[in-house]
């Protein structure tokens, strides 16, 4: 449309609306109709192309019902949820379960062995020395035929004499530090027991003289002044069945040896000896030296058969380990105060291979009403005692063979 009061512009429309050409740059007029403003220039410069909208009617895709997004199905009913809560607990069972196999099993069958061990009333007797340095077990041998029928007494060749007294008396020393000691005391050693009189060691542990485990304890520890703290004894029974429990053990001795008296006979070189033979060997004295080679036998065959029975080889096999601590248990006499793990402290003792040695000898003299009999070295026992009563390692010069 025309304007009456400023003329025409640069482009006219005719009736039509239509805007046409004009020659004065129309076309530049339309080109500015259709320029971006400078506050979009600017906008756009700064944040980037426009984002552009999904088309209308597109939606994103849905997971299918039990697919997985990170590992995770979602169903809408709670399913999973409930599966992953099952195995939760499915997880935590197993674990009691294993806790209940790996803590309370064995605390259950060590408490089940340590009531098996027979006890006596051998140490905090009145005047027993006060504690010192180190640690010391007396390990005794008794010859008691309990727990042995007829049939085994003959088959060992123990006979059948009542009551008991002691073939074996030795005394683990372990010292605050360095190696440990296996010290045996000779059976005919010549002291003076309390209540008794001057006789051999072995009396204080008679029966029929009214002795037992403490006087035993007591005149050894009033002859050496070393105090005992641990008191273990075995008999004929439980000897043979531990033998036997850990199948065996191996001894080598250097010549053949026979023996009616212990029922020994056996060929000279390396053999395993089952409970019968074992007995018969720590128990004869069919040799040159009498006393004195048995308990350096002893020595030997208790060392080795502590060292067959804490094996990976015994320990780890069930059909050994358990008959062992049934047999252990059932015939060991221990003190009052002594518990299963003070036999297992014994046992990692002797794993350490200690030294043996036995209370040095000065003499073998006959003595009347005694008979034949030992008397200690008094200058090299006297050494031997006094590391012992200081928690020290019994040095060289006071070792006897």
């Amino acid at each position: 449309m025309v304007d009456g009061r400023h003329g025409r512009g640069r482009g006219d429309a005719d009736r039509t609306g239509v805007f046409r050409r004009s020659p004065d740059g129309g076309a530049d007029e339309i080109e500015k109709l259709y320029r971006p403003r400078g506050s979009e220039q600017h906008s756009a410069g700064r944040s980037g192309p426009t984002r552009r909208m999904p088309p209308i009617g597109d939606e994103p895709p849905r997971r299918p019902p039990g697919g997985s997004g990170r590992g995770r199905g979602y169903d809408g009913s709670g399913g999973a949820r409930r599966r992953r809560e099952q195995r939760r607990r499915r997880r935590r069972t197993i674990l009691v379960m294993l806790l209940v196999v790996l803590l309370v099993l064995p605390t259950v069958f060590y408490f089940w062995a340590d009531s098996r061990l027979q006890r006596v009333e051998a140490l905090g007797f009145e005047g027993q020395l006060e504690d010192q340095p180190g640690e010391t077990y007396m390990i005794v041998g008794s010859d008691s035929r309990d727990g042995l029928t007829d049939e085994q007494r003959q088959q060992f060749g123990t006979g059948d004499a009542a009551g008991k007294r002691t073939d074996t008396i030795m005394v683990l020393y372990v010292p605050e530090t360095g190696k440990p000691s296996i010290v045996s005391v000779p059976r005919d050693s010549y002291v003076n027991i309390p209540g008794v009189g001057e006789n051999k060691i072995n009396a204080a542990f008679a029966e029929a003289l009214g002795g037992g485990p403490t006087r035993l304890v007591q005149t050894f520890e009033q002859a050496s002044g070393v105090r005992i703290d641990h008191y273990v004894e075995i008999g004929f029974s439980g000897f043979v069945g531990i033998v036997d429990a850990v199948g065996g053990v191996e001894m080598c001795p250097e010549e053949a040896m026979q023996d009616p008296k212990a029922d020994l006979d056996i060929e000279a070189g390396c053999q395993t000896m089952d409970g019968k033979t074992a007995l018969g060997y720590v128990r004869t004295r069919a040799t040159p030296r009498a006393d004195l080679d048995r308990i350096q036998r002893q020595r030997e065959f208790f060392s080795a058969l502590v060292s067959q029975a804490t094996s990976p080889g015994t320990l780890l096999n069930p059909f050994r380990s358990v008959p062992l601590v049934t047999e252990g248990t059932d015939t060991f006499l221990v003190d009052e105060d002594d518990h299963l793990i003070d036999l297992a402290s014994m046992a990692l003792a002797m794993r350490e291979k200690p030294a043996t040695t036995a209370v040095p000898v000065g003499s073998t003299p006959t003595i009347a009403g005694a008979g034949s009999v030992v008397l200690w070295d008094e200058a090299r026992s006297a050494e031997m005692f006094e590391a012992m009563q200081a928690g020290e390692p019994i040095p060289e010069s006071a070792m006897q063979e």
